[in-house]
């Protein structure tokens, strides 16, 4: 028999259109491995909302690598020594993953790839990041003419099928227990709302990409309107690898409408991989030097407030409470509660992006920078600081009172005229005042930038 193959897996759990397992498969004997790894991304180690998901996601992938005669190997430590001892156990000569480009799975493929016989496959994405290019051979730093050329490559060629069988080894390597992992919260169980939005897994991201491709052609006329579910919700499952973007395109593509519109953020994704494997430090560093000087407001009670949603305006605390109840918010709704925290309360933009990082199902190392310093005015392709989202005006645009009834109960009986700024008269006394004014807050953030900019040209 051939010496095994290990199939080293991270944010691509799935069997169908999976290069890795497929070239693996093709090879010999197949030890898929997770390897539950908080060593090498450091303080980038996953937040709760997502340890959740992998718990469920990993029992999926266990359950269908067994219905193809394998499964799957749990190791905990650090990614290069645990692939090296594992090859060491096994006699593997090969090492099969996708391309990652987080700046710490990147440092970690170079360290395996000196140890080992590595084999990177591309898949995680539209186009492999770095590979869509300027006239000059230079990267895009703007998004529009990056997704003006990354169409030029598309579609993505078409997705291959999972394998009839997957070859097990003649001895199969000790593994964890899942369960020994701790990944699930049991004091308190936070969970409950999570566990019934979510279905985890491959099998759950087929459904939600059928689901969604009924309804794909009106995606832009639906997606800004929270109490209207018109986005695909297939982050997550995107995030995690559990269905491939060349699937999602393959699947909606034809339905017309304007499908293009969601298209359009897919290749997002695309984007802000495309942006971190230039800024590699872009979670945590403003890419435009005046928000070096600027002077952010350390208010830890401003911020609970926020993370509570306790701020006394109805859109921004709706989506803050369906966020920590679902790990997820509805895609209007962030980019309100993100410039509500970074423009109303001046709050740096790196607390809100941790906060996401912990409490979102999807979060994502590339989306979440890019869409935080987008919001925030300080990213190489961002929305300017001066233009400041009005949430009371933005709600009733959007059309958000059924949203806010949802998950702000203390006013729901309010009516649709009221319930975007509920008046002093009618506003429940269990729900807070505003915790700043629009108009006040609006001139705070403006004299802050001038103060900022200024004192980077001195």
């Amino acid at each position: 028999m051939n010496s095994p193959v290990i199939v080293w897996l991270r944010r691509d759990l799935r069997l169908s259109d999976q290069p890795a397992i497929a070239e693996a498969a093709r090879k010999g004997p197949v030890i898929p491995v997770y390897i539950c790894d908080d060593e090498t991304p450091k303080h980038r180690a996953m937040g709760g909302a997502s340890r959740w998901w992998l718990h469920h996601s990993l029992e999926s992938l266990d359950a269908a690598l067994r219905a193809k005669g394998s499964r799957l190997i749990l190791r905990h430590g650090k990614s290069a020594d645990v692939l090296a001892a594992l090859a060491q156990e096994t006699g593997a000569r090969e090492v099969h993953a996708l391309h990652h480009y987080e700046p710490w799975w990147r440092n970690a493929e170079k360290a395996v790839g000196k140890a080992l016989d590595l084999h990177l496959h591309h898949g995680n994405y539209l186009a492999p990041p770095g590979s869509v290019t300027t006239g000059a051979g230079g990267l895009y730093k703007i998004y529009t003419p990056f997704w003006r050329a990354l169409r030029e490559f598309m579609p993505p060629p078409g997705p291959q099928r999972c394998p009839q069988s997957i070859p097990a080894p003649a001895r199969w390597p000790k593994s964890d227990s899942l369960s020994d992992w701790n990944l699930l919260p049991t004091r308190p169980d936070w969970a409950g709302g999570l566990r019934d939005m979510w279905e985890p897994g491959e099998e759950g991201a087929q459904k939600r990409l059928h689901a969604f491709a009924d309804e794909a052609r009106r995606y832009a006329e639906q997606r800004n309107l929270p109490a209207v579910e018109g986005t695909s919700m297939l982050s997550p499952h995107l995030h995690f690898g559990e269905v491939s973007p060349a699937q999602v395109w393959h699947a909606v593509a034809d339905a017309g409408g304007s499908v293009d519109t969601f298209l359009g953020e897919v290749g997002w994704r695309d984007y802000a991989q495309n942006v971190i494997l230039q800024y590699p430090d872009y979670g945590s560093r403003p890419a435009r030097d005046p928000f070096d000087a600027f002077a952010w407001r350390g208010s830890t009670r401003d911020l609970a407030a926020w993370q509570q949603g306790r701020t006394g305006y109805p859109i921004v605390d709706a989506g803050m409470r369906q966020l920590w109840h679902t790990g997820w918010m509805h895609n209007r709704v962030r980019m309100i509660a993100a410039s509500f925290l970074v423009k109303h309360l001046l709050i740096d933009w790196r607390a809100g992006e941790r906060w996401f990082w912990d409490t979102l199902v999807d979060a994502d190392y590339g989306n979440n920078a890019v869409n935080w310093q987008w919001t925030a005015g300080s990213g190489v392709d961002a929305n300017m600081f001066v233009r400041i989202m009005a949430p009371l005006t933005q709600s009733e645009k959007f059309d958000a009172a059924g949203y806010i009834r949802e998950w702000v109960p203390e006013l729901a009986d309010l009516s649709d005229a009221d319930i975007h700024d509920p008046p002093s008269g009618k506003r429940p006394k269990d729900y807070p005042e505003r915790i700043i004014e629009h108009r006040e807050a609006r001139e705070r953030a403006l004299s802050a930038w001038q103060t900022a900019k200024s004192v980077h040209a001195a």
